[in-house]
């Protein structure tokens, strides 16, 4: 199976294809530089076949596909700096980037007749209520840019193609890029105390596990619309950053023991640009319903993330 990958400078992306190695498959990477410009970890991925793409050019996208030929499109490439979208200046450019370029890759994967991964976010509903939102519901109503965005691209992927998994995950964190993990672990070095939302509800999910997942579903003709996260419970952002701190003293780093971390509202924090959703808890039985694993518990993620990264 010969499987291009979007977006591999970036956390998922640079797992997805690790994973693809691992199993023996053809992973070809892809991203906007020239040559592979992630994290150089030693890993598979830095020494992968690697293609320059510009999802938002519908040539290059075109050029690219056509001549890797790929058997599954795995797309992981997206605009994800959600504040930075609300900017006037950068709505043209996100739209691009999650709309168009989703667009792009889909048209070309139905000329191929190949299979195609989108990954989403809860982003796409509006974060009310307490209820787990399903995967297959269609009740979207995004708060902001990004979450318009990322809808647009679910569209563009469910009413161009029939063989697609459309995943939508949440709290991502993983090795290859910025995430919640690492700015807390950052922050508590320099602050005795921190200040974190706790009425917006959740699950994280590690792009190492995910990366299993995905490459599960490849495997299958099992399509259609996923929620996966992490097991483990649903959480807030406070309860989060609490177990980050307990797990990296427990692990040796003393230094976070000064940290005192306080739960405040949405309201009380309020520095966010873009609206965040309260509810982001996802449904993940199907699937357990489609004979796929679920994910490992998120504390557990964080065991051993903390144990892969250097802070």
């Amino acid at each position: 199976m010969k499987v291009l990958v979007t977006g591999v400078a970036g956390q998922l992306g640079h797992d997805v294809m690790n994973e693809l190695a691992k199993r023996g498959y053809e992973g070809i990477g892809s991203d906007i530089k020239d040559t592979y410009s992630g994290i150089p970890d030693g890993t598979a991925v830095v020494t992968m076949p690697y293609v320059p793409m510009d999802i938002t050019d519908k040539a290059s996208v075109e050029k690219v596909l056509k001549e890797v030929n790929p058997d599954v499109v795995v797309h992981c490439a997206a605009w994800t700096a959600v504040d930075l979208a609300e900017d006037e200046d950068k709505k043209e450019t996100v739209r691009k980037v999650n709309a168009d370029g989703t667009r792009n890759i889909a048209l070309v994967c139905k000329d191929l007749g190949c299979k195609m991964v989108y990954i989403s976010t809860d982003y796409v509903f509006d974060g009310q209520g307490t209820q787990p939102w399903e995967p297959d519901c269609k009740d979207y109503k995004p708060l902001n840019v990004y979450g318009e965005t990322k809808l647009a691209g679910e569209l563009a992927v469910s009413e161009n193609l029939e063989k697609y998994f459309i995943v939508r995950i949440a709290w991502v964190f993983g090795k290859n890029g910025k995430n919640f993990i690492k700015t807390m672990l950052n922050l508590g070095k320099t602050h005795d105390q921190l200040r974190v939302v706790s009425d917006q509800i959740g699950t994280p999910t590690y792009t190492l596990d995910l990366a299993v997942l995905l490459v599960d579903m490849i495997e299958t003709e099992k399509y259609g619309y996923y929620h996966a996260t992490n097991e483990g419970g649903y959480i807030s952002w406070y309860d989060f950053t609490k177990e980050i701190f307990r797990q990296a003293i427990e692990a040796g780093h003393k230094e976070y023991e000064k940290v005192t971390v306080t739960p405040v509202t949405t309201e009380e924090y309020g520095v966010s640009k873009a609206k965040r959703p309260f509810n982001s808890r996802l449904d993940k039985s199907k699937l357990t319903a489609n004979g796929f694993n679920l994910l490992p518990t998120w504390q557990d993620a964080v065991k051993r993330y903390l144990a892969e990264i250097e802070f």
